[in-house]
């Protein structure tokens, strides 16, 4: 029988058997040609994914808040002036981070589910000279989708660096680094790159590294350090070895597998498909007659959906009895609304079929709880607007 559930939650994903093959191979030496080869491929095709040709590629062992980290504590001396464009959960942890390294950070919010307006953003940045503005392009926490194409253009026009907290969007939803001028995105293996826990990934573009290079103080953190970093990077992509810190050997080379999955699936494609699959999933909720935390459709995210309870129903009611139908889901995370709704991940390797079992185990877990609704709507509503 098989007693293995569905995982729909917002990270870690499910993951291509290739790409768990590669995790369970035996562990070869970090100085061995075969992982100097599959190190520097990797670096290589993170350009590739990130859409950033210029731009320089970093891959260390840790998670998604290391990333953020790395980014924070090499582009920010105590004084600096930084923006948090903020839409959550991590909107607040970027601005903690950035406190921690001496900034002076100012905040533009917006109500929960709610995105801050290009105007509003503009006018914070008309009051000081801020070195360095953070986006959150996904907040995992409301599934709010930012405009970063927009507030990097915004940047630009302030002389401000952009920092796009691309945890929950890299790979999945469309990210054009170079062409927008983002100057560094960050993510997590575990999201929509495919890869098991364990790798801060990010690229730097010319203006981070530039502002980075003219640093009048030394960084604050032994281990996030560039200095330390930098030349680990350029020697595994020139197939040479350098050492800092030993690498996660046996994660690099299923990263190795995932971004080249990826990259045969096509950039394109895959922004196209997370479309579809988000589209799809938030008719369904609709014709559920559930609520969404989002405030309005044009600032969904595609890579995740964060449906709001029904009355009289909470967490530990539904989810449970979706999980006994097949398919895990995750409770919700923004502290101000924790209780009033769930997310559902929808990135990576989903497929349409991943999508309808979800929409069954979810219709089946409120006509558990007693809500009434047509049965069968959400189902429908997914093979509908795939079906377009």
């Amino acid at each position: 029988m098989k007693d293995r559930k569905l995982l729909m939650i917002p990270g870690p994903i499910e993951f291509d058997p290739a790409v768990l093959a590669a995790l369970g191979a035996p562990t070869t030496s970090h100085v061995a040609p075969d992982f100097i080869e599959v190190f520097g491929q990797a670096l290589e095709r993170m350009r590739e994914v990130f859409l950033c040709p210029d731009g320089q590629p970093f891959i260390m062992a840790g998670s998604g808040t290391l990333a953020m980290d790395l980014a924070g504590a090499n582009l920010i001396e105590p004084g600096d002036k930084a923006l948090v464009v903020n839409t959550g959960y991590f909107g607040d942890r970027y601005g903690t981070l950035l406190e921690r390294y001496g900034a002076e950070v100012t905040h533009v919010r917006a109500p929960v589910g709610g995105c801050p307006a290009l105007e509003e953003v503009e006018a914070a940045l008309k009051t000081a000279r801020f070195k360095l503005m953070t986006v959150t392009h996904v907040d995992t926490s409301t599934g709010v989708l930012t405009d970063v194409k927009a507030l990097a253009a915004l940047a630009r026009q302030y002389d401000t660096l952009i920092v796009v907290d691309g945890v929950c969007s890299v790979a999945g939803e469309e990210l054009r680094m170079t062409e927008w001028g983002v100057d560094l995105a960050l993510t997590a293996s575990q999201k929509a790159v495919g890869t098991p826990p364990g790798l801060a990934l990010f690229v730097a573009g010319p203006r981070a590294l530039a502002a980075f290079k003219a640093r009048t103080k030394p960084v604050l953190n032994f281990y996030a350090d560039w200095t330390n970093w930098l030349p680990v990077m350029e020697a595994y992509e020139a197939r040479k070895v350098a050492y800092f810190g030993t690498p996660a050997v046996n994660l690099i080379a299923a990263l190795n597998v995932s971004l080249g999955l990826i990259l045969k699936e096509g950039m394109e494609a895959r922004f196209a498909r997370h479309r579809a699959i988000g589209e799809a999933c938030r008719a369904a909720i609709a014709a559920l007659g559930l609520g969404q935390v989002p405030l309005s459709p044009d600032i969904a995210a595609h890579t995740m959906t964060a449906p709001r309870f029904p009355a009289g129903i909470g967490a530990a009611e539904l989810l449970p009895k979706v999980s006994a139908a097949g398919v895990m889901l995750a409770a919700g995370l923004h502290p101000a609304i924790r209780a009033e709704y769930f997310r559902i991940g929808h990135m990576g390797v989903v497929t349409q079929g991943d999508l309808l079992a979800t929409i069954g185990a979810l219709e089946t877990g409120l006509a558990g709880c007693g809500y009434a609704f047509e049965k069968g709507a959400g189902v429908a509503a997914v093979m509908a607007s795939l079906l377009v």
